[in-house]
This record gives C-alpha cells, sequence and structure tokens, in this order.
C-alpha cells in the first residue's frame, strides 16, 4: 500500500505522508517508505530543494504505539535500520516542514529535522514522550530547544501542554502561519527560492549551519540516543497512556 506520495513541483519535490485515518502515524510502511522518498530526493540530481507535509489533519502523530504494542522490539528495530526520523536532519538539500495539522512526539522530531517550518493556521504540536512513558531518541532534546529555547523545550516536553500555531509562531518554533489553504504553496514558494543560488554554494551553507552553529545539537544528539538506550520501554502500558494523553489534547483544544 503506498502511503507517502510524491509530486514534483519543479524542482522542489513534494514528499506528503498519506495515512489520514491514523494521523500519519509511523506504522511500517510509513517508515519504510517515507525514508526511501527522503533518502532518494537528496540524491536526486534534478530535485533541489523538499517539502514534506501530511495528508490532513495531521503531519505526523509520530510512533504508532498500536503497532509498537503488537510487534514489540521489531517495531522500534525498524527505525533503526531505517532512520527515517533523522532523515529529515541529515539531508543536504534545504527541506521545509508544511505542517498542516497536529505533529506530536515522533511526528514534531521529523519535523524539528526540517531545515524550518511554516504552519497552517490548524497546527498544533506537542511533545508527549514522557506522559506515554517513552525516551524520545528521535532529537527532541536536542533539536527543540536550539529552536524555541531550554524553557520553552522543557515547558513542552515535561508538561505536555498542546501548542497552537499562533504561540508556535511566538515562541520561534515555525517561521510563518497561513492561512490553510494556502500553506503548500507557500511552502513551495519558499522552497522554490531556496532553488535560486547554485547548488553547491547552498548545500555549502547548510552545511556551515550543521556544523557550524549546529555542533552542539550534533553532540546532544548522541547524548540523547545513550540515555534512550539505557531505557526500557513497557509496551503494556503505552496504549493505555496514549489513550489518556489524547483524550487530555482532546479537552485541551477543545472550544
Amino acid at each position: 500500500m503506498n502511503v507517502v506520495h510524491i509530486e514534483d513541483r519543479g524542482a522542489v519535490r513534494v514528499v506528503r505522508i498519506d495515512r489520514p485515518e491514523a494521523r500519519n502515524a509511523f506504522s511500517g510502511e510509513v517508515i519504510s517508505q517515507l525514508y526511501r522518498a527522503l533518502v532518494e530526493a537528496d540524491a536526486d540530481e534534478g530535485v533541489l530543494a523538499v517539502v514534506l507535509t501530511g495528508a490532513d489533519p495531521a503531519f505526523c502523530a509520530g510512533v504508532d504505539l498500536k503497532q509498537a504494542a503488537v510487534e514489540g522490539e521489531a517495531y522500534f528495530r525498524r527505525h533503526r535500520d531505517e532512520p527515517v526520523i533523522a532523515q529529515t536532519g541529515r539531508m543536504r538539500k534545504p527541506i521545509i516542514g508544511a505542517v498542516n495539522g497536529a505533529c506530536f512526539t515522533g511526528g514534531l522530531e521529523l519535523a524539528l529535522g526540517c531545515d524550518f517550518l511554516v504552519a497552517s493556521e490548524r497546527a498544533v504540536f506537542a511533545d508527549t514522550h514522557a506522559r506515554v512513558g517513552v525516551r524520545p531518541g528521535g532529537g527532541m532534546t536536542a533539536r527543540l530547544p536550539s529552536v524555541v529555547g531550554t524553557a520553552w523545550a522543557r515547558r513542552m516536553s515535561f508538561c505536555g501542554e498542546v501548542v497552537d500555531a499562533a504561540l508556535a509562531l511566538r515562541i520561534g518554533l515555525v517561521t510563518e502561519v497561513v492561512p490553510h489553504e494556502r500553506l503548500l504553496d507557500r511552502a513551495v514558494e519558499l522552497a522554490t527560492a531556496a532553488t535560486e543560488p547554485p547548488a553547491d554554494v547552498l548545500q555549502a551553507v547548510k552545511r556551515m549551519y550543521v556544523e557550524g552553529s549546529g555542533a552542539p545539537v550534533l553532540a546532544a544528539l548522541e547524548t540523547e540516543r545513550a540515555i534512550a538506550e539505557a531505557g526500557s520501554t513497557d509496551l503494556a502500558a503505552l496504549e493505555e497512556r496514549r489513550r489518556a494523553v489524547m483524550a487530555r489534547n482532546r479537552a485541551q483544544l477543545a472550544p
């Protein structure tokens, strides 16, 4: 089943996660297809920039806890074999996240690997790792502080609060909020602007950011990975906690 769709708009490749019935959570198919799509886009000489988005109503809900509870360690092994979350941060070419809806936990880690984010007015963000009893291992504690600052990063991770698009803009999590129907076109406009400089120069500038000012992030990724791997995951409790967190999030977002 095809759960990742690709569309080329000139030199910009749009990659869309298309599993809306599960809020675009990381099933085995999503992991494999999205990882392959991102690797292939980075290697394709005709692609100069990438836009990553999700099928409405969500960007990505992160780990598929139902599948994880059934498959156990095999599910998390797939994440290690095809590190789709890490791949956004490894792209040589510019990658812009177009956040169209819920962007939670592993989905937020996926988004944080992008060079910057543009959000729909419907976008909401949260880190629920601690709430569901999972140690983050996809870059949350490394990348989130570098984007929103240490205090807001800790508040999001400790409290599991849902951050709406307006607040995300104020704290620097996203660079722009646009009407929902304009989101993809605006992201493609920005990606197209990023294709105008010589590709080798732009990729060199990106490398400077990643290896220069981003050097503390690279070190923090190693620390996060080591601490995450030292813990264990109680898969039997994950689904119960997931349901409780979803109920809490719905209550937060209720008018």
